[in-house]
């Protein structure tokens, strides 16, 4: 394989270093031929993303805060002029104040919990309104969430109401876009090594645990996360939306973990 989407064009928001999620995805699908925007926020941001991009050939990055209205119609703006139209979107995007995501959830701070939320989960069914409209042929949007949403995860909290709602902002813009020819469907990996997740509490613990009982006792990669998203956003997912594509090993089969290592 090589050019499973070539021809296709992407906006790929998210990508905070070489370890990212969006990353591996972006990483993917330039192997396969599509061409790339990048998305970040901030000059620092933008600093670490400026090689990368360039690695994959390309030059299009634009600095966008998922909070400012503003932003968004620059950045969109800016696509539309300089291609007229894309086939895919990734968004990897989520936040909450870490000094949240411990201790008790009936302790959130009303404003921690609207911001998780306007960040994790009502970003992307503003840029999948934004990015339809520049798909006039039908396209894929994607986005990430965790296996936190909906079963209880120690030091995940609020993140995991939040991913519950945008796994369910999932199936309705299915609906929504699906006449349109859009698929929407979200990528749930298991515990990984990135930036992001190196905020969870006990991250270290989580990930050797999921390891060693998921049924191929191994966690997701960036290249497996990566393969996912390929899938989805060629000709070959053409007929899945609405879907949670789960890239966790297995763990979340389970009910216990496994018998050797009970008590």
């Amino acid at each position: 394989m090589a050019d499973l989407m070539k021809g296709k064009r992407g906006l790929v928001m998210g990508v905070a270093n070489e370890r990212s999620i969006a990353w591996g995805c972006a990483r993917a699908l330039a192997a396969e031929g599509a061409e790339l925007a990048f998305t970040y926020q901030g000059d620092a941001f933008g600093k670490r993303l400026e090689p990368l991009a360039a690695s994959v050939g390309s030059s299009m990055m634009v600095d966008v805060d998922v909070t400012d209205d503003a932003s968004l119609d620059l950045a969109f703006a800016r696509i539309k002029d300089e291609w007229g139209s894309i086939d895919f979107l990734i968004h990897a995007i989520a936040f909450s104040d870490k000094n949240e995501l411990t201790g008790r959830i009936s302790n959130t701070s009303r404003a921690n919990f609207k911001n998780s939320m306007d960040i994790s989960c009502f970003s992307f069914i503003d840029v999948s309104r934004r990015a339809a409209e520049l798909m006039p042929n039908g396209g894929c949007l994607m986005t990430m969430t965790y296996g936190g949403s909906n079963r209880v995860t120690p030091n995940y909290n609020v993140m995991g109401v939040a991913k519950a709602a945008l796994e369910s902002a999932v199936r309705y813009l299915a609906a929504d876009l699906g006449p349109q020819k859009i698929r929407v469907n979200a990528i749930s990996p298991g515990p990984m090594k990135t930036l992001a997740g190196a905020a969870i509490g006990g991250a270290r613990a989580t990930y050797r645990h999921t390891e060693a009982n998921a049924p191929l006792q191994t966690n997701a990669s960036l290249e497996s996360v990566g393969g996912t998203a390929v899938f989805l956003a060629s000709d070959y997912g053409m007929h899945t939306t609405g879907e949670i594509v789960r890239v966790d090993g297995g763990y979340h089969v389970l009910g216990m973990p496994r018998a050797e290592h009970i008590g």
